[in-house]
């Protein structure tokens, strides 16, 4: 074989290797994923559940029940949440304005956590309504609905403090 050749091969072999050990650190990084969520699941407390888990094992009838009842405090409590996403928006737009005005954007960042307090407050104070109505294995099962934030969908985003949160 000639040089040319032995190069063009050993190009080839490179590239394959590289191609191997790329595919060989993705599958570990999806396999270590994919370990860490089966492990969250499998938590004593139930942390990091989605809803969809906690209600798996209820009873039919349970489950619609409250599922209907966490859509209506959801979506009664909607308005608030959109007026605090809105007024932190305008919080933004007004720093950003040439005529900035400390005052008036403390203001709208105060109405903004205001807003978003009211809208906690009616959910919590819904769960804790619906809680009173379940059986202690559901109660428990659904506990953690109360540990999460709005922004957390999973993944355990919600666990931050309130202060570190930046909507």
């Amino acid at each position: 074989m000639s040089t040319r050749g032995l190069k063009i091969a050993l190009v080839v072999l490179v590239l394959v290797n590289v191609f191997a050990l790329a595919a060989l650190g993705t599958t570990l990084v999806q396999l270590n994923r994919v370990e860490a969520r089966l492990e969250a699941e499998h938590r004593p407390n139930g942390e990091r559940r989605s809803p969809r888990q906690m209600f798996r094992d209820m009873e039919p009838a349970t489950r619609e029940r409250v599922q209907e009842a966490l859509r209506a405090s959801a979506l009664a409590a909607k308005p608030d949440f959109e007026e605090s996403r809105r007024l932190r928006r305008e919080a933004v737009a007004a720093v950003a304005a040439q005529d900035f005005d400390a005052a008036a954007v403390a203001a709208l960042l105060e109405g903004s956590r205001a807003a978003e307090l009211r809208g906690r407050q009616r959910l919590e104070r819904d769960a804790l309504a619906l809680m009173a109505t379940l059986e202690p294995q559901d109660r428990a099962r659904l506990a953690p609905l109360l540990a999460r934030s709005g922004r957390s969908r999973g993944g355990g985003r919600g666990d931050r403090p309130p202060e570190a949160k930046a909507d």
